[in-house]
């Protein structure tokens, strides 16, 4: 550049600064003016101002910020270049190096600070390329340049490939080597293309596009064209299009950033293009292409179902292309504007099927976007958009409303209404004619919209109506498919298809709506559709709706609020849902029903169900099983209505692999149930999936394996002997229905079963080593092949061929050893299977003998039971003779086997694999190699089969020798404890593996024990351990047992992982040793000679030994562990087993302390509390022996130790509702029978009575039912023997004070029975125990804060905690004893006369009754003088009246008449009682008692009657005969009649007998309540017969004749009245009520005729006068304060948070409304509603209208002139501001977030909204309210 003129740069230097201060739109004529009053050229200062940018550029970025000034420099700046460009012409040169130097770096700092200015920039840019026509220029180097920097950016230009040569190939733009050459030598070129953005090259070349595009539609409009006839405009814009275009479709398949660039830049421009011209020509290295619109929208239709096929993200953005598409190209206009010179059909999009599956796919996707997009889509393509529907059903709406149909209910209107708002009117015009096409898809938006946008009501309205139109005239030709369907759909069954895949759109977003109410709705409206109509048809609901949507809104508890009512696990919407199935099912051949139940069972392979969606799974499969198939059924679709003869379809036609699949799935079915613990429930999912099975499969058709998975996952509850559903099962398996093929088939099964263990114990390779997994593996095959054995064996000879295998290959187990032809092992696991299942038939079959003996002993008993039960034992016995002849062999190969734990010693420590040897391990993770594992493993299961088989014949036949297995057994425990010390790892895990085997023979001896095993163990003994003088039997075994383990523990050699493992089998050990003296005492046997099992020091240290371990016990040793406890305390307990343990002399409390802090440390670090170590930890320390001594629960008044430790527990057990249920049914028991003991515990008892928690223990009854632990350790527990509340209450939250309750009354008996001799001190015990605790809860309930409570709400925690003490002190009030009758009857009446709520009342008039009918000689004290109490609050009389009449009814003969008449005359005067419930209480009590104690009279009888019994007689005739009494007693169903105050204390009398069905702490409705409800319901019906309340007198006025002759006595009368000042008479009113009969007299002018009468009424205002006057400024003030109010009431009872009510009530007065109708008036006392409302509620009347009673209220302010009023949105809403109020108006306010219930809209004259503009589419209700009330103010000021 040549040297600038000093001059000339000062010129520069002060242009450039002033730039910031210039406006851009002044920067031409500046420039102008300076280049007209200097010598510089434009060229010049073009050059100098373009030297001088990059200095502009750094100072704006210098800060990372671009402020106002740098801003505005920047943009005149360009302003000024863009000019002198302009003036330029065609220089083209400063116009390039404007593009490097200015354009491209400006570029990157707008998109980083301000997209406005680089917009800015960019129109000025371009406005100069327009004005010169530089595209040449552009097309040289800009688009190349931005091109690359798009290739670079998006990775379609490899780092290998800077030059793109590849991709530019493609390209139609000649890129000149020079600007390739720059680019890549140029080292600031190259930096500002690799590092400009992908978002700005995307916009930039979108900014040259579209200024291209304007360039070539003006230069075409203005027809200037270049020399060869084109404008170079228009080469421009189509070679960069075809750019574009190309880059578009290589971007959409890159990652997310680049398809948002694509979609937000590139297409919009791409599609404005081609909205002016359908094809483009260009030339690509000299060959001319076409780019056509139609081939462009193909390709990129290609990119989206690319994208819909990748992920959630690519789905969403092909949405975003395809709305974008259609909203440049909708159908009409790609139709219009089509140019076919290219002699292509235009592309239709709307023909793709692919895109009606992507539709529907979006319209139901779980993002609102998505769902949006795809409707959006659905409109266009049907050329539907919102505007043109709307704007036609207005047009509609212009001819005239819709006559509303005759003979519908109101209801029913307005959902009309509601309908027509919303188009469904328009078309049910047409539903003579039909619905065409585009009225069925105005149908379906509108129900896909009403889902998304609509409130709860209009879904009402019209969802039934339009879903039912859809399927009415899906049927014909014009159908709203064959819009979309363009003839691809031939016949009807495909029709119908795609017809229910947009229905099920709508079903499935009905599922899943957010409203609970609304998925209900659309439940019903699908359950509730006649599909039976539309026979084969409705095999076309897509199966994925059936099995996912569907199966999902099953599942939903929603669906099933009637589910597991009154032990019934079923719902309408269950049994719905079971006819839908039975109907689809019925039109599917046999292996499309296969695979879709295979496929409906499979669902809980993927999903969990809760209880009532498994139930209507197990339904729902029933149902599809029981369909029969009809071939005629099938084709009815097509060939229309047609005979339906059905065709059975048998199970000989069913697959085998068929079944196998099903009954995989209906295992799966089963097992899903077992997470429900309630036995009922899991039962009727048993029936149903059992019913299924046994419908569709054949058992023997399907693998054996298979078939015994199925049936082990049956509970054994139900298939066991007597099991509920064992025979059922035994039909199917042997299909004892089907007498053609019975035979065949139960041979068939018992062949394949017969066969199994041979197939098992035989291999057909070589299994050299096996492990633990190997063995519970084989163990679980067994049990279940068993398990079906014994399900299809019925006769004896059936299993002739079993016992020959086990004779067989019994004799030949030696030697098999070495596993040549088969392993023994297996053998011995089939031996124990079968034994096993043996022992469970046969306990399960003793449990069932005694209901069969009770059968027997009535003549019950069916032949078919008699004749099983003996079958059952016969087929036990065909085992006993095999076994018994190869036990000796059995014997032997245990010997054997066993060896290897003598030979420890011998065994190398060998190194073990990497997996076993670094790791901790699990309990199962043996530290052994492979070989030494299998050969421990092969003794533990022979050393075991001897000892179960030892124990079955000893338990069942006691007469054979079993000496040979007794002895090896007892030589093995001798052995091991005997064992050397271990010298490494390899013989400590030896060493545990023996201890392992040796716990479950100890125990299966242990369990035999019999005279026989007593001798075979002093025989043994006494050859292996000689005895010494004196000692016990088995002091040095137990001890010399303990030695070896715990030195066993010691050593260093074992993992801490197997350390617990061998810990857990000592302790399993130790308790089958202290057994044996429990067991032995049990058989009734004796030891001779003197000789002891323990001696009492032994005992003890096993004692000691156990105690210290207790508080870091494993899971697996805490049972074993307090077993032993327990067996040890009970070889301490003197007296019982003092004849077993020598010397015994009990234990001290030193011990007992140390036991229970190790037993609480224990249970609290616990992190699951499992029913049998809760029991175990219970009937452990709180042990009966312990129990009955007085030092263990005080000592010195401090806690013992079992005090301490059962505070402990129910401290505890307040958090854990299972503990304080087990330690409630251990303690009472433990009370019971210690009532001494009860004085101590009565804070537990008191915690115990008001114990309360709402948590269901699913788990409990599931540990009770399958874990024979938790059954066991249960039944151990002390207890009450009332097992009938016990087996109702265990399990729920009652079941703790139902316990206490059952003690007192037991307690009570036993009083009872005492009669008169005090001898007995537990009797007298438990009568103190029982006054003692009475009189603590009476204290309680009168003197506890919360207890003592008046105000409470129904169903608190005080509520509750009430009713559990005085349900308690009813079962109490039988301890009242003549010492404590004085304490008892004061703390009585201070509980009645307190406020209660009834359901806590009826137990304190139980109480009362009980107390009264047991001292007769206070009534006529106490009860008399409380009636005759008129000042009584009515809810305290009442229940008097209540106890009076009852102590009347239920009294002894001897003094009934005597209380007849003491009680009866204070009663009669509350017939008159001004208090409505009262009167009527008293009227239902009074007519029981004179039906009782009043005959009726003989009418012909001459005798002479009383008066008074003239009168009674006529009270009673009125009380019986009146409508409106017989319709209060009808109300009350019996309940006085049922009513037993004997039976009401008692805790059957409680918690059971009174109702069925209680919800609420066993609760029933009392009398009371059913008294106030009647009044309720029928209160606008009794007003006439009763007195007016209190509130209607003060609100009538003075009701007088109309004629005209009591007009002129009036007058007259009036004009002797004194004058009054002015406006006196607003100082103080009167007003008189006439009741009903004086309103009847006045209007006959009897009250008028009579002048006296008003003369009076003003002498009775004259001698009111001074007070008037008294009171007349205080009068005025009020009367014009509260005076002249506006006619609106504000109805807010729907509301229920306190600011809301309180600055509503603020507003009411400030705008004087009439009222503010609240739910509880008591609210206006609340310290926050007083802090709001600023008094307002002292001023504003405050009307109590709850929530029940509001349709009343409102129909009663209609009746009397009101308009209601709902402010809420609905289809007919009038806005507020074109609204216009009547005068006396309510408003009604909807609750915060649900608005106004459906039933209360029915009410409403009119619907009022808010306009609203913004984006939150709601309003705070009080705000709501107070805009609402100031329009209706203005409006009335107006």
């Amino acid at each position: 550049m040549a040297e600038s003129n000093p001059m000339d740069a000062t010129i520069v230097s002060s242009l450039s600064n002033s730039f910031g201060h210039v406006p851009l739109s002044a920067i031409p004529p500046m420039l102008d003016c300076i280049l007209a009053s200097t010598p510089l050229s434009p060229s010049s200062l073009f050059s100098s101002l373009l030297h001088d940018l990059p200095n502009l550029n750094q100072g704006a970025n210098k800060d990372g910020k671009l402020d106002a000034h740098h801003r505005a420099s920047i943009a005149s700046m360009v302003g000024a270049l863009c000019h002198l460009l302009s003036k330029g012409k065609t220089n083209h040169e400063g116009l390039q190096s404007f593009l490097w130097k200015g354009f491209i770096p400006l570029m990157k700092i707008g998109h980083e600070f301000d997209r406005e200015l680089l917009n800015q920039i960019a129109d000025s840019f371009f406005d100069v390329v327009q004005k010169t026509n530089a595209w040449e220029v552009m097309e040289a180097t800009l688009v190349p340049f931005f091109l690359r920097s798009i290739g670079i950016s998006a990775g379609i230009i490899q780092k290998d490939e800077l030059d793109g040569s590849r991709w530019y190939s493609s390209l139609p733009f000649q890129i000149s080597n020079d600007l390739l050459e720059d680019l890549d030598t140029n080292k600031d070129m190259q930096s500002l293309s690799r590092s400009f953005p992908l978002s700005l090259s995307c916009h930039v070349l979108s900014l040259i596009l579209d200024a291209g595009l304007r360039t070539f539609l003006a230069a075409s409009a203005r027809g200037s064209v270049l020399e060869n006839g084109c404008c170079y405009a228009e080469k421009f814009t189509a070679n960069l299009l075809w750019n574009l275009c190309d880059v578009t479709e290589r971007l959409l398949l890159k990652s997310l950033e680049n398809r948002s660039c694509t979609i937000g830049f590139l297409l919009p421009v791409i599609f404005k293009a081609f909205i002016s011209h359908s094809s483009f020509k260009i030339s690509v290295h000299g060959q001319t292409r076409i780019l056509s619109r139609n081939h462009f929208f193909m390709r990129m239709w290609t990119c989206c179902r690319k994208l819909f096929s990748l992920g959630s993200l690519e789905r969403r953005d092909a949405y975003s292309i395809l709305s974008l598409y259609l909203s440049y190209f909708s159908c009409t206009e790609t139709s219009e504007n089509a140019d076919m010179s290219d002699g292509v059909e235009e592309f239709d999009i709307g023909s793709e099927k692919e895109l009606w599956n992507e539709i529907k796919k979006g319209l139901v996707d779980e993002e609102s976007l998505v769902r949006k997009q795809s409707l959006h889509i659905l409109k266009t393509v049907l050329c539907m958009s919102s505007g043109s529907r709307h704007s036609g059903i207005t047009e509609k709406k212009s001819q005239g409303k819709h006559p509303v149909p005759h003979g519908v209910s109101k209801r029913e209107r307005w959902a009309y209404n509601e309908a027509t708002s919303l188009g469904v009117g328009n078309i049910c015009n047409t539903v003579d004619s039909g619905l065409n096409s585009q009225q069925q898809w105005e149908a379906f938006l509108l129900l896909f919209e009403m889902l998304e946008e609509y409130g709860t009501h209009l879904v009402e309205a019209a969802w039934n109506h339009q879903i039912n139109l859809l399927l009415q005239f899906s049927i014909s030709h014009d159908n709203f498919v064959s819009a979309i369907s363009k003839g691809v759909h031939q016949n009807q069954s495909e029709t119908w298809d795609e017809v229910f895949s947009w229905l099920s759109i709508l079903w499935k977003r009905g599922f899943c709506h957010d409203n609970p109410q609304v998925r209900c709705m659309i439940m019903q409206s699908f359950l509730g559709i006649e599909w039976t109509k539309y026979r084969s048809c409705v095999k076309s609901v897509p199966k994925s709706f059936i099995l996912g949507p569907l199966m999902e809104a099953l599942n939903d508890p929603v669906h099933h609020t009637d589910f597991g009512v009154k032990g019934v696990y079923s719902s309408k919407t269950i049994g719905g849902a079971a006819q839908f199935f039975h109907q689809y099912s019925s039109y599917l051949d046999a292996r499309e029903r296969n695979v879709f139940l295979n496929s409906l069972a499979s669902l809980t392979k993927r999903k969990s169900f809760s209880r009532a969606g498994l139930m209507g799974l197990a339904e729902c499969i029933a149902a599809c099983a029981s369909a029969k198939y009809n071939d005629n059924k099938a084709k009815s679709c097509e060939d229309g209505l047609g005979n339906e003869v059905q065709q059975i379809y048998s199970l000989e036609n069913f697959q085998h692999d068929d079944g196998a699949e099903l009954l995989d799935g209906f295992r799966f079915v089963l097992e899903s149930s077992k997470q429900h613990f309630n036995p009922n429930y899991r039962f009727r999912v048993c029936e149903k999936v059992v019913e299924s099975a046994s419908s569709l499969v054949l058992a023997c058709d399907v693998p054996l394996e298979m078939l015994s998975y199925f049936i082990s996952s049956l509970p054994r509850e139900v298939t066991d002997y007597g099991g509920s559903l064992r025979v059922r099962v035994q039909d199917w398996l042997l299909q004892n229905h089907n007498t053609a093929c019975c035979g065949c088939i139960r041979m068939k099964l018992l062949e394949s079963v017969n066969d199994f263990p041979e197939r098992f114990i035989n291999h057909p390779h070589l299994v050299e080593n096996f492990d633990d997994e190997d063995l519970d593996a084989w163990e679980l095959e067994v049990r279940r092949w068993a398990r079906v054995l014994f399900l299809i064996i019925k006769e004896e000879h059936q299993l002739v061929p079993l016992a020959t295998f086990i004779q067989n290959h019994g004799t030949n187990i030696c030697k098999q050893n070495n596993h040549s032809e088969w392993m023994p092992v297996k053998f011995l696991i089939l031996i124990l299977g079968l034994i096993q299942e043996i022992q469970v038939t046969q306990n399960k079959t003793s449990k069932c003998g005694v209901k069969i003996q009770a059968k027997s002993e009535i003549g019950l008993l069916e032949a078919e039971e008699q004749s099983s039960d003996t079958e059952i034992s016969n087929i036990y016995k065909i085992f006993t003779d095999p076994l018994l002849f190869i036990l000796e062999e059995l014997v032997s190969f245990a010997n054997l086997s066993c060896s290897i734990f003598s030979s420890a010693s011998d065994m190398e420590d060998k190194v073990l694999p990497s997996s076993v040897k670094g790791k901790l391990g699990g309990p199962s993770q043996r530290r052994l190699s492979k070989s030494l594992t299998t050969a421990v493993l092969q003794a533990k299961i022979s050393s075991k089969a001897v000892a179960c088989i030892y124990a079955w014949y000893a338990q069942f036949r006691s007469c054979v020798p079993l000496n040979s297995a007794f002895t090896f057994v007892w030589k093995f425990f001798c052995n091991t404890i005997a064992s050397p010390a271990c010298n490494s790892e390899t013989e400590a895990e030896v060493c545990l593996a023996a201890y392992e085997a040796l716990a479950p023979a100890l125990k299966a001896l242990v369990s035999a024990f019999s005279p026989q095993t007593l001798g075979l163990f002093w025989e043994n003994f006494q050859s292996l351990l000689p005895a010494i003088e004196g000692e016990p039997w088995l002091d040095s075994l137990v001890l010399s047992f303990l030695q070896n383990i715990n030195d066993l523990l010691a050593v260093r050699f074992m993992a801490r992982t197997r350390r617990a493992v061998l810990l857990n089998w000592k302790w399993v050990c130790l308790e089958s040793l202290l057994s044996i003296p429990s067991s032995a005492f049990e058989s009734k046997l004796q030891l001779e000679d003197g000789r002891f099992f323990f001696s009492d020091a032994a005992v003890r240290h096993i004692f000691s030994d156990i105690v210290e371990s207790l508080e870091n016990a494993g899971e697996g040793s805490v049972l074993p562990m307090l077993r032993s406890i327990r067996l040890a305390l009970e070889l301490f307990a003197s007296g019982r087993l003092s004849l077993v343990v020598s010397g015994c002399t009990g234990v001290d409390s030193q011990i007992i302390w140390r036991l229970v802090h190790s037993s609480w440390i224990l249970h609290a670090s616990c992190n699951k509390r499992r029913v049998a170590h809760i029991a175990a930890l219970l009937s452990s320390v709180l042990h009966p022996s312990l129990f009955s001594d007085g030092d263990m629960h005080d000592t010195d008044n401090e806690p013992g130790p079992l005090k301490w430790f059962v505070e402990k527990l129910l401290e505890e057990g307040t958090k854990s509702p299972r503990t304080i249920r087990l330690a409630a049914l251990h303690l009472t028991g433990l009370w019971l029978s210690n009532p001494r003991t009860i004085k101590y515990y009565l804070k537990e008892l008191k915690l115990l009575t008001l114990y309360g928690s709402v948590a269901f223990d699913e788990d409990f009854e599931a540990e009770l039912s399958e874990n024979h632990d938790a059954r066991t350790e249960v039944t151990l527990l002390a207890k009450i023997p009332d097992s009938e509340l016990t087996e109702a209450f265990i399990n729920t939250e009652l079941y703790a004070r139902v316990s206490v309750a059952n003690l007192f009354y037991k307690l009570a008996n036993l009083t009872n029975r005492m009669g008169s001799s005090r001898g007995n001190k537990d009797f007298q015990a438990a009568l103190e125990s029982g006054k003692l605790f009475l009189l603590e809860l009476l204290d309680s309930v009168v003197n506890d804060k919360d207890l003592a409570k008046e105000l409470y709400k129904k169903y608190s925690a005080i509520h509750r905690r009430k009713i559990r003490a005085w349900q308690m002190l009813c079962v109490l009030s039988q301890f009242v004893d003549d010492d404590i009758v004085g304490e008892v009857a004061h703390f009585l009446h201070i509980a009645l006369y307190r406020n209660n709520l009834p359901s806590v009342r009826q137990y304190l008039e139980t109480f009362s009754i009980t107390f009264y009918l047991k001292f007769p000689s206070l009534v006529a004290e106490q009860l008399v003088p409380i009636l005759r109490d008129y000042d009584m609050r009515p809810q305290a009389l009442s229940s008097y009246v209540f106890i009076a009449a009852n102590v009347i009814l239920h009294a002894s003969k001897e003094i009934q008449f005597k209380h007849l008449d003491e009680l009866l005359p204070p009663i009669l005067p509350l017939l008159t009682s001004h208090h409505h419930s009262l009167r009527g209480f008293t009227q239902v009590l009074l007519h029981q008692v004179l039906c009782k104690f009043f005959p009726p009279m003989d009418p012909g009888s001459s005798e002479f009657i009383p008066l008074e019994k003239r009168c009674f007689e006529d009270l009673k005739l009125y009380l019986a005969k009146n409508s409106d009494c017989m319709r209060l007693r009808a109300s009350m169903e019996g309940y006085l009649d049922a009513y037993n105050p004997k039976t009401s204390v008692t805790p059957p009398g409680i918690f059971v007998t009174r109702v069925e069905e209680i919800g609420f702490e066993c609760v029933p409705t009392s009398l009371m309540e059913q008294v106030l409800n009647f009044l309720n319901d029928v209160r606008e019906d009794l007003r006439c017969s009763m007195a007016k309340d209190a509130v209607t007198i003060k609100n009538e006025s003075l009701s007088m004749g109309e004629g005209p002759e009591s007009f002129q006595k009036l007058a007259t009368a009036c004009k002797e009245k004194v004058e009054l000042p002015k406006d006196a008479h607003l100082d103080f009113q009167k007003k008189i009520t006439f009741s009903k009969h004086e309103k009847q007299e006045m209007d006959s002018s009897c009250l008028l005729g009579k002048g006296e009468v008003y003369k009076q009424f003003l002498e009775m205002e004259k001698e009111d006068d001074l007070l008037d006057q008294l009171l007349k400024s205080r009068s005025l003030a009020m009367e014009r304060i509260r005076g002249n109010r506006q006619h609106i009431i504000l109805v807010a009872s729907l509301l229920d948070r306190i600011p809301n009510l309180a600055g509503l009530a603020r507003t009411c007065e400030v705008f004087k409304a009439s009222g503010l109708a609240v739910a509880d008036a008591k609210i206006v006392h609340d310290k926050q509603f007083q802090l709001i409302s600023v008094t307002a509620e002292k001023w504003v009347p405050i009307i109590e209208v709850p929530v029940n009673s509001v349709k009343q209220f409102l129909e009663k302010k209609k009746r009397e002139g009101f308009s209601i009023l709902g402010l809420e949105q609905t289809a007919n809403s009038v806005p507020l501001d074109q609204y216009i109020y009547p005068q006396k108006t309510v408003l009604v306010l909807g609750r915060e977030k649900e608005g106004i219930p459906v039933d209360i809209i029915h009410i409403l004259d009119a619907c009022i909204e808010i306009p609203q503009l913004g984006v939150v589419r709601s309003l705070n209700v009080h705000v709501s309210g107070a805009i609402a009330l100031w329009e209706y103010t203005r409006q009335q000021r107006s």
